[in-house]
């Protein structure tokens, strides 16, 4: 099976990407992965994932299991209304 690909239009950031990929020694798709990850943390403002236990930590100082609430809610699907 082919791998997916991304077709950008850009010859400025194929360039880029091809020469950034050479330079570092990698791929031009683990370049662009690179890439687009900082630009998500940096401007999507997604934070990391540390920070986020630390927010939904309980401020009592109760540490949460996610996993018990997870397991707590969880629902079985009941299939398809055929």
């Amino acid at each position: 099976m082919a791998e997916p690909q991304l077709s950008v239009r850009s010859s400025r950031a194929r360039d880029l990407a091809h020469r950034l990929a050479r330079r570092e020694n990698r791929t031009v798709a683990e370049i662009v992965e690179r890439a687009l990850e900082a630009y998500e943390v940096r401007e999507a403002g997604r934070e990391p994932a540390a920070a986020f236990y630390q927010r939904m930590a309980d401020p009592s100082g109760i540490d949460n299991d996610l996993e018990r609430l997870i397991r707590e809610n969880r629902k079985p699907h009941g299939g398809l209304d055929l």
